[in-house]
């Protein structure tokens, strides 16, 4: 049975000590939950994901979910009970207004317990990811009359919510959908055609689920152009806001996975359902995309907590392990052999996951709190500058967090040699639950090419410019601290690469689009490690202020962080030099080969 200890501390010491969530106090919801309110609720949040979450999550993947012949779903046992909890503690509202039944705090402070939650139970937690990004996309793009009709039961987590794009000839290139809606008399539309691939589409958990859908007018524009968005409930409210009416929508199937068993993944029929237009006619990806992106960043914080779950479990074996003896001799001299954790390259894969979850907890963090930023203050210029940096970081929190997410699930199974191909050590579940953070919510190649096609470019640069002036003057700053110099070398050069290839990009991708597409990979890659290392540098400069000031209540906590900052400047921050190099050589040899030579 895998175990899994929140990492409550770190997140302490992130949001108060390198992010500065104090100094946000003066916007709505961060006064609510400061200093020992932040802590209890961070608490909280790791004993439902420890004791309550965790103990669901192998009994998930063995089981699955079961669909019956009326097209009803049972979720794997304990599934219930533990959702129940997470409603009850009033987790789904954490950070949704009051006025529709939330609590209003911090999206930061979402995304950290969010974080807990997802390494006890990933599947699980799905269910209620999903509501969290249709309550997003009503609450900017519903009407009044919508907001009141479903978010207090959402918010509630009585009712839950699913996102349905994708259909069976239909994946990215949404312009391909054929799902129809025809309007009528009564303002609402007839909905029908058929989706796959929706995480959460029919369960046994909550009394109703509001679909979201996307679908075209009939006589809407072909393309992109022609698609609009709609609420379609599995039952339709009564006048008193209760589930009345069976909705024509179901079930056809659920998909049979490599991994997330216990959530379930349908086929969704839709004949002639009844749904109401959200948002616009014919601009329903710009209210899909509201959700998508929530959605995305929710996948990035995947990716961390698998990797979190995964590192934890290996250190643990490593420690138990006994096998060889260290090369600079005998350490466990009491015992037949060592354990593993003695030998260079056990350290060299436990590192690694260490420096990558730790400056993967600050990124996530970091981007929350612009989040907040975007969406609470009342300063317009903090406000378009948060939006332009969540619009950039996007695609790299989504693609490169679940890239390495699933990397080092890979890593921890192979810590445990034989035994992490054994099914009862749970880590073959946390590669397989992994993999599919790198697909859905747009596969990461698609990632990489929004950021490289849509996102550097976007308001002339401004964006990307804003985000090189603030690493390149915190590497300035630091040139001048004795202590902190040894780290922002190695961050200085790996802004230097990316700089070098953002205008290897400027110079040579408009007139062969080819050679954006071939570098788009390693572009996001290279971004991901210097805005990972960024995290460091701040992380290694506040807990060097805490050792210095000899306040340190834990110094071997600050110490801890000196050594991991130095070993992901010294053996991972390097790699930007290869990617700048692969990214310089363009998509000639790429392109060279017909298709028929492969």
């Amino acid at each position: 049975m895998p175990i899994y200890a929140a990492p409550v501390r770190d997140t302490l010491f992130v949001l108060n000590d390198v992010l500065g969530y104090e100094r946000h106090a003066n916007l709505p919801g961060f006064a609510d939950a400061s200093g020992d309110v932040l802590e209890a609720i961070l608490g909280e949040g790791a004993k439902l994901a420890e004791t309550v979450m965790l103990p669901t999550n192998r009994a998930g993947d063995m089981q699955g979910c079961k669909r019956a012949e009326d097209g009803s779903v049972t979720t794997p046992k304990g599934f219930k009970e533990a959702y129940d909890q997470y409603r009850d503690g009033g987790w789904m509202g954490l950070a949704v207004p009051a006025e529709y039944g939330g609590q209003g705090l911090p999206y930061c402070l979402h995304s950290a317990v969010g974080e807990y939650l997802v390494s006890g139970n990933m599947a699980l937690m799905m269910y209620p990811g999903l509501t969290q990004g249709a309550i997003a996309a009503i609450l900017v793009h519903g009407t009044q009359e919508q907001k009141q009709r479903f978010l207090p039961k959402m918010v509630e987590g009585a009712w839950t919510g699913t996102m349905n794009l994708t259909e069976p000839h239909c994946g990215t290139d949404l312009g391909l959908l054929r799902t129809r809606a025809v309007p009528q008399a009564d303002g609402s539309y007839r909905i029908s055609g058929q989706k796959i691939f929706i995480s959460a589409g029919e369960h046994d958990m909550a009394d109703n689920i509001i679909h979201l859908v996307l679908a075209r007018i009939e006589g809407a524009p072909q393309g992109v152009k022609g698609i609009s968005l709609f609420i379609v409930p599995k039952f339709i409210p009564d006048a008193d806001g209760n589930p009345g009416t069976r909705n024509g929508v179901s079930c056809g199937s659920i998909e049979e996975k490599m991994g997330i068993h216990g959530n379930a993944t349908c086929v969704m029929n839709y004949d002639e359902a009844t749904g109401w237009l959200i948002g616009a006619e014919n601009a329903g990806l710009k209210a899909m995309f509201v959700m998508m992106n929530e959605a995305r960043l929710g996948v990035g914080l995947q990716g961390l907590s698998i990797s979190e779950i995964a590192y934890q479990n290996a250190v643990a074996y490593a420690k138990e392990r006994l096998q060889g003896r260290a090369l600079s001799g005998p350490k466990a001299k009491d015992k037949p052999a060592d354990p593993i954790i003695v030998h260079p390259d056990v350290r060299r894969a436990l590192m690694t996951m260490r420096a990558f979850n730790e400056a993967g907890r600050a990124l996530v963090l970091w981007t929350a709190i612009r989040s907040d930023v975007a969406h609470r203050s009342g300063d317009e210029a903090d406000r378009q500058a948060a939006d332009d940096a969540i619009g950039l970081l996007t695609p790299i929190v989504k693609g490169v967090l679940t890239d390495k997410g699933f990397e080092h699930a890979v890593m921890a199974q192979q810590i445990y040699g034989g035994h992490g191909y054994i099914e009862e050590h749970g880590m073959s579940q946390f590669v397989r639950d992994a993999r599919i953070a790198m697909i859905y919510e747009g596969a990461n190649g698609i990632q990489a090419l929004d950021l490289v096609g849509r996102k550097l470019a976007a308001n002339g640069g401004r964006a990307v410019q804003a985000f090189f002036k603030e690493v390149g003057a915190f590497c300035e700053a630091g040139r001048a601290d004795e202590k902190l110099a040894p780290y922002t070398k190695g961050l200085k050069k790996g802004l230097n690469d990316l700089q070098a290839a953002t205008m290897w990009l400027m110079q040579n991708a408009v007139a062969k689009p080819d050679n954006a597409g071939a570098a788009s990979t390693d572009y996001m890659q290279l971004f991901g490690l210097v805005a990972l290392g960024y995290m460091w540098g701040q992380m290694v400069k506040s807990a060097q202020e805490k050792l210095a000031s000899g306040e340190a209540g834990d110094a071997a906590f600050y110490e801890a962080k000196l050594v991991t900052g130095r070993y992901f400047m010294e053996r991972i921050m390097p790699e930007t030099a290869a990617h700048l190099a692969r990214i310089s050589t363009g998509a000639d040899t790429m392109m060279a080969l017909p298709a028929e030579a492969f």
